[in-house]
């Protein structure tokens, strides 16, 4: 009979436990620790895709509720249904956030601060974010800030980023590819900034009361550079319909870059993915 003998002095006396029985219930824990880890990543383990399911059906859910709930004859009708679909979606939630945060072991990240760096990834703040009305009756708010706060319900629609390859192949071409975008974006803004300035200058003698300012006028030119054209704010001098014309025309080039961008790192993305790696015999590509 195998296994040290291990005494524990309890209040019915001495009890007498091997420590392979220790062992052996410590593996027990962290298997299924494992297995609820997996399950909560949609893991190849029983009940995953059950428990995937059900969290993409109460996401939805939520979402819908949020939405039918500014209608005024459905929150007289059913305002109470939906208040108690709402707190058991947000116990349900929080419920989801705490055994993530008690399986982070399970991640295997072994560098320092593990669990400072997982409570501040962005998927965990999206669940920190959507459980925050659970905190509503910890705050003195008025009725605006509660409206907003219950909104924030809405954002469990990031969640599904973790279950659906599509929004996770999204996030991965947008970090690839986030400087090529910060550049297009910040080079969109300078041309707001000129445009903007360039029509306040041209329009402010024939027109003070539209083209107020630089910032007032920026309306105009965010609606001209997307090539919206609301039609409440237009340039009537000369020189002010000419600016007007060459940054509508310089909008749709201005936005062709990031979408140029996009389309190529999702090429790129998808391509890598196909690609299996090499042959150690004759050096081709293997695809997937």
């Amino acid at each position: 009979m195998g296994g040290r003998l291990l005494y524990h002095a309890g209040n019915n006396g001495l009890h007498i436990r091997r420590d392979a029985d220790v062992v052996q219930e410590e593996g027990v824990a962290v298997s299924a620790a494992r297995t609820a880890y997996q399950i909560l990543e949609g893991g190849e383990v029983r009940g995953a895709v059950a428990f995937q399911s059900f969290i993409m059906v109460l996401i939805a859910l939520n979402v819908i509720s949020v939405i039918v709930e500014t209608e005024e004859w459905v929150r007289l009708q059913y305002g109470t249904y939906l208040e108690w679909f709402e707190a058991v979606s947000l116990y349900i939630f929080a419920g989801e956030y705490a055994l993530r945060l008690a399986l982070y072991r399970m991640r295997g990240d072994k560098r320092r601060f593990a669990l400072a760096r997982f409570v501040v990834s962005p998927m965990m703040l999206v669940d920190l974010v959507v459980i925050m009305p659970l905190f509503l009756p910890f705050l003195a708010a008025d009725a605006r800030v509660v409206r907003i706060l219950r909104l924030l319900r809405l954002f469990a629609i990031f969640k599904l980023a973790r279950m659906t390859d599509s929004m996770a192949e999204f996030g991965g071409v947008i970090r690839n590819r986030a400087s090529d975008l910060m550049l297009s974006f910040f080079v969109l803004f300078l041309v707001l900034i000129l445009a903007s300035s360039m029509m306040y200058y041209a329009e402010r003698d024939a027109q003070p009361e539209v083209f107020s300012s630089i910032p007032a006028s920026m309306w105009w030119g965010v609606v001209t550079l997307t090539t919206i054209g609301y039609g409440d704010t237009v340039p009537v001098t000369p020189l002010g319909r000419a600016i007007g014309a060459g940054v509508a025309i310089l909008g749709i080039a201005v936005y062709a870059v990031p979408a140029g961008i996009m389309a190529t790192a999702f090429n790129e993305y998808r391509r890598r993915g196909r690609d299996g790696g090499t042959c150690p015999h004759c050096g081709r590509s293997i695809e997937r």
